[in-house]
């Protein structure tokens, strides 16, 4: 029985492939276990790739974090003013400079990831940011945030997937007092 509960998101991924790809006018019937194969491993790569994301961001290893991102890649995030920033060095410089020192906790969830082609995808995800930073350039910055990541990723030359565009939505922001944190334990 507990083999069979260990199965059941595998099945239901499935499932889910076959219908995502019915919708795009492949028929589920005609597609092959090497294709389910291959897109389950693609999801599967695409949300280690957010994770990975999460955790270079909120650990501060902004080498490891610009690795998630095309080279070419655009960030924009909601607010007032909304921000734009195109380039990966451009996206990292920017990012740090507002988010350090500080500490962050970044979470991702319900991910809805559609494989457009072989080497391209995109994804919507759940999302809980609780940042206080104390930036040297501008106000310092509290905030507990909710919303969405609406992203297209790219597969390079290397079969690594890597995000391409990002789209930060917030539907909720609620304000914090920007304290100094206690420092966390290794």
């Amino acid at each position: 029985m507990r083999a069979l509960f260990l199965l059941l998101p595998l099945v239901l991924s499935l499932l889910a492939c076959d219908r995502q790809r019915a919708g795009e006018g492949a028929d589920a019937e005609e597609m092959g276990m090497g294709d389910v194969t291959q897109m389950l491993w693609d999801m599967e790569q695409i949300k280690q790739l957010k994770a990975r994301y999460f955790r270079a961001l909120d650990t501060r290893d902004w080498e490891g974090w610009g690795q998630v991102f095309t080279e070419d890649a655009r960030m924009e995030v909601s607010g007032e003013p909304v921000v734009v920033v195109e380039g990966r060095a451009e996206i990292v410089a920017f990012v740090r400079s507002r988010l350090s020192p500080g500490v962050s906790v970044h979470h991702g969830h319900m991910p809805e990831i559609t494989i457009e082609s072989a080497r391209e995808a995109t994804g919507i995800w759940a999302m809980f940011d609780y940042v206080q930073a104390e930036p040297e350039s501008g106000p310092p910055i509290g905030l507990v945030g909710y919303g969405h990541y609406h992203e297209t990723y790219q597969k390079g030359a290397d079969d690594r997937w890597r995000i391409r565009s990002m789209r930060l939505s917030r539907l909720r922001v609620d304000p914090i007092p920007p304290v100094p944190a206690i420092p966390a334990t290794p």
